[in-house]
């Protein structure tokens, strides 16, 4: 429409009278990723922390035993790609912290006693290229693997280069494949082809930072004489390419993504001269191939079919354009959410959550009547399940299952046999005396919100606690071995339990803990409702006598930035302590820096009037407020992230600093959004943030 009419235009001005844009920024400079004068005040702020936490008497005791667990070589060694009657694995230990690919005969493997030859020693090779390497994976080349594409990113960035390498030879192919550092997506079409989305040059990148041009790459040919095969919009996400294989047949295809959840999905044609659009809706999700079959999972209704469901397609009827039936596979309860799918030859394996614990089903196509049968496969009992790997030819399923206190054991499960042991990782703690239990908080609507606890047996009274939650972009949070979670507490939840204080791992909506439901009960405009489940369960365990108002730390990375980030300008009389990682803050210029345009419908668009109306009253940047004493926050991250802006938590630190906070800062130089670089820089974190919770909510410094 080129004219709103009058009562548009009065409610558009309304809303931007109720949530004008911020005034300038006074930190904008902090944006500056490797300015002299930013770099100076991380340096600054970094030794401010180090010089608290790292003088504390327990603060070696705790990074020596943290390196120790996470260095642990009795860890299970988890499979990477079955190779035919070969199985890789990647491996970080002490002696080797960035790690080494590696391989072992199948068998050898499944027998507990693998025989591993090196494939590439990452470190070597970062040591003989003077660069600081970080495994990104390999992509090998069925049906004889001989030739991979593998992927190095210097210091932990989500760019990467890419390179052909030879699994006979073991070495890197002279005069093969190679792509430039980048944010790339590249997949074999054969084995003289690639499908390539990366950066080509002016123009070809999108608002998000992704590449949007796909590309034909023949071997033996520049890049830049490669032919464009599909080509997505400046304001799209970006192209991701991937292969799924079905026995024998390799599908390549072409995803477009429009927004983080829509994307249009192109397959080969009849004859793969060209790639085509699908009937599969933009907002459903691919998970495998078999028998023919296309895999998709609902994230919202499909005709009969309901959200959360999964549903077959004929991959033959689609890539020759003639009309596709739609054939349910799975429909999960009210309880239980599908959250992992893998297929072997002939069988389709499904991890769904069941009231956030691990349920574990195999699912047959019968091929006169396309109808598909279902049975549960016991694994173990109120644990954790997850699914590690296929063995294809084999009909054969990895997978693991742990609790909190039981750490976790790879299982070979094949359909109609019992769950075989291939590996345990051994106790790392005394776990005699403690206890986990799942709880229910109900939220301010009413919503009942699952949490798991764990603490001293016979616990009395209240004590400190630390919430992990996360709450966005459908990923569920489900409880594991306290010392195998460093992206949520790793030996840290561990340090905290044995000190006789309470670990909570929270499942507050935003997440997938029960569906596409759960997570849009969160999204956009609804966000409030996953900070109102955070403080619900905080309250709770207040209300039950577990701890009490200024005891509770609270913890999220990445989007549990803005989490934590909300809860703590919400509740500052709730919480007592805040632990936030890679964070989002600002929710004003999140969208213009680096991958942030991508996240808009997950947040909302602050530049449109009627969404910084709602991101206004809880962008955690906006609402530090003069005269408020907010808990004190310990804030980590890296320099390389180039996912989430570091200056994001630098701008956060400056105005809570500025306003007489206590802060404590520390910013990696490598690590990428993931933060630790190795296990030395995941030891360190774990003790400093130890020793910080120690500080505030036990010492009460």
């Amino acid at each position: 429409m080129i004219r709103a009419s009058l009562a548009a235009l009065a409610l558009s001005c309304s809303i931007a009278a109720v949530a004008a844009p911020p005034e300038a920024d006074p930190y904008l400079w902090l944006e500056d990723i490797e300015g002299p004068k930013a770099l100076d005040w991380v340096k600054k702020e970094n030794a401010k922390a180090d010089a608290l936490l790292r003088s504390r008497p327990d603060f070696e005791a705790d990074r020596k035993r943290a390196r120790e667990i996470l260095d642990d070589d009795r860890q299970i060694a988890m499979p990477g790609e079955v190779m035919g009657d070969t199985i890789t694995n990647f491996w970080r230990d002490a002696t080797n912290p960035r790690g080494l690919w590696r391989q072992s005969p199948l068998d050898a493997w499944l027998a507990g006693k693998p025989e591993w030859r090196t494939l590439i020693d990452v470190d070597a090779l970062g040591k003989a290229e003077g660069q600081s390497w970080v495994w990104h994976g390999a992509d090998c080349l069925a049906p004889d693997y001989t030739r991979c594409l593998v992927s190095l990113s210097p210091g932990g960035t989500d760019a990467d280069i890419v390179r052909e390498w030879d699994r006979t030879t073991r070495s890197f192919v002279d005069g093969g494949f190679t792509l430039p550092l980048a944010k790339s997506s590249v997949t074999w079409e054969d084995a003289d082809t690639l499908l390539v989305a990366t950066d080509y040059g002016e123009g070809s990148m999108t608002a998000s930072g992704y590449p949007r041009i796909v590309k034909r790459w023949k071997r033996g040919t520049p890049l830049s004489s490669a032919t464009i095969v599909a080509e997505g919009a400046p304001d799209d996400v970006g192209m991701n390419v991937f292969a799924l294989t079905d026995g024998d047949t390799r599908w390549p295809m072409i995803s477009r993504g429009k927004t983080f959840y829509t994307a249009d999905l192109l397959l080969p044609n009849s004859d793969r001269s060209r790639y085509i659009p699908t009937i599969v809706p933009e907002t459903a999700s691919v998970r495998d191939v078999l028998d023919g079959q296309l895999i998709v999972f609902l994230n919202r209704d499909w005709g009969d079919n309901p959200a959360g469901s999964l549903v077959s397609l004929s991959l033959a009827d689609m890539s020759a354009n003639r009309k596709v039936a739609i054939v349910p596979a799975m429909t999960p309860t009210k309880a239980q959410a599908i959250e992992e799918v893998s297929a072997t030859d002939n069988i389709l394996w499904v991890k769904a959550l069941d009231d956030v614990e691990g349920k574990l089903f195999a699912l047959r196509r019968d091929t006169a009547t396309g109808v598909w049968s279902r049975k549960a496969v016991p694994l173990a009992a109120n644990a954790t399940v997850g699914i590690a790997g296929t063995i294809g030819k084999r009909d054969t399923l990895l997978a693991t299952a742990e609790t909190m206190l039981t750490p976790p054991t790879l299982y070979a499960v094949a359909d109609g046999q019992a769950a075989k042991a291939v590996q345990s990782l051994p106790a790392t703690f005394d776990a005699d005396d403690m206890t986990a239990e799942k709880r229910f908080a109900t939220s301010k609507d009413g919503t009942k919100i699952p949490y798991f606890l764990v603490r001293k047996k016979g616990a009395s009274g209240p004590v400190p606690a630390l919430i992990h939650a996360y709450g966005g972009f459908r990923a569920a949070q489900t409880p594991g071995y306290l010392t195998g979670q460093p992206y949520r507490a790793g030996p840290l939840g561990l340090f905290w339990v044995e000190g006789g204080n309470a670990y909570v791992l929270a499942n507050i909506r935003g997440g997938g803990e029960y569906g596409p439901a759960w997570h849009q009960a969160a999204l956009r405009e609804k966000r409030q409702n996953s900070f109102d489940d955070l403080h619900a369960v905080a309250e709770d365990l207040v209300r039950a006598g577990i701890s009490a108002k200024g005891r509770i730390a609270i913890s999220g990375r990445s989007n549990g930035g803005v989490l934590v980030g909300a809860a703590m300008t919400q509740r500052p009389d709730l919480y007592g302590a805040v632990i936030s990682g890679s964070p989002i803050k600002d929710m004003w210029r999140y969208d213009k820096m680096l991958a942030g345009a991508s996240w808009v419908a997950e947040y909302g668009d602050p530049d449109e009037p009627g969404d910084w109306a709602f991101l206004s009253k809880y962008s955690p940047y906006h609402n530090i407020r003069k005269g408020v004493t907010y808990p004190p926050i310990f804030l980590y991250l890296s320099t390389k992230d180039d996912r989430v802006h570091p200056g994001h938590a630098r701008k956060y630190a400056a105005r809570l600093m500025e306003n007489g906070n206590r802060v404590y800062y520390h910013e990696y130089l490598e690590g990428g959004h993931s933060v630790g670089a190795d296990h030395a820089e995941d030891a360190v974190r774990a003790a400093m943030l130890h020793g910080f919770l120690q500080r505030e909510l036990v010492e009460g410094k």
